[in-house]
């Protein structure tokens, strides 16, 4: 199942639900997890000004409200487990997604922090002109336990330079509205990933929630954007995923930094 290991960052090929009973409990300081939202349902989208499928993959491919429920709640029990006692957790989703995970997130006991707003002022106009346009993702932000402490960076967040969020104020309180755009293309050059999330994204979380020398957990990696992050900043990194392309994507990203 490990795929690639090289000076903290690890990676791992295949089912997520499985790969996460092997690890040993309590031995994570953060877990940043963008799951399937279950999209690929036939309709249509638009992506640079052409209308295409929103089809992404077969592991985006979802069944029954139960059936996605069930889902959610097993891989974030499994991530409970094996977070740090002060560990937190981070998830990313749509209305497809979010609200059976935070849902889940509640039932399994978990404190929620936030629910952050990232707000994309480059997003996709809608094609059917009978709905708001798209604008946004939700991001939920949870401890492992009701109480307790968990790493909050707090001079990070209100001082750190954020170039590019129209919303954040020099010298003031981070809020939970980020501005920020889509993946751009130079984080592309090796290939993509369909949901692929903007290093810009997880270096504000990477950076607020977790200290350098940290271990972060992403079970659906993807190409790994959470990882790549984590490795510019001196966390370490362990990513799982069932694509083996998107795992090479990964290496590739990773040996080029």
């Amino acid at each position: 199942m490990l795929y690639y290991d090289k000076e903290g960052f690890k990676l791992y090929l295949g089912d997520s639900l499985e790969i996460l009973k092997k690890f040993p409990e309590n031995g994570f300081d953060m877990i940043f997890a963008d799951p399937p939202y279950f999209l690929s349902n036939g309709s249509f989208t638009c992506q640079n000004g052409k209308m295409v499928s929103v089809k992404k993959g077969d592991w985006d491919m979802g069944g029954s409200m139960d059936e996605n429920l069930k889902f959610h709640l097993e891989w974030l029990a499994l991530c409970k487990k094996l977070l740090k006692y002060d560990g937190t957790l981070w998830v990313s989703g749509t209305y497809h997604s979010i609200f059976q995970c935070g849902y889940a997130i509640q039932k399994l006991g978990y404190r929620i922090l936030n629910d952050i707003c990232w707000f994309k002022p480059n997003a996709s106009p809608n094609l059917s002109c009978r709905f708001f346009t798209a604008s946004h993702e939700t991001l939920i932000w949870a401890r492992k336990e009701q109480k307790g402490r968990h790493t909050f960076n707090y001079d990070a967040m209100k001082n750190g330079k954020w170039y590019g969020d129209i919303l954040k104020k020099p010298k003031k309180q981070m809020r939970s509205v980020w501005a920020m755009g889509t993946t751009s293309q130079r984080e592309k050059i090796f290939g993509k990933h369909p949901t692929q999330k903007p290093e810009d994204l997880l270096k504000r979380i990477v950076l607020a929630s977790t200290n350098k020398g940290d271990l972060i957990l992403d079970p659906f990696t993807g190409s790994s954007t959470t990882g790549i992050v984590a490795s510019k900043l001196g966390r370490k990194y362990v990513g799982i995923d069932k694509e083996k392309s998107y795992l090479d994507l990964s290496i590739e990203r990773y040996t080029n930094i």
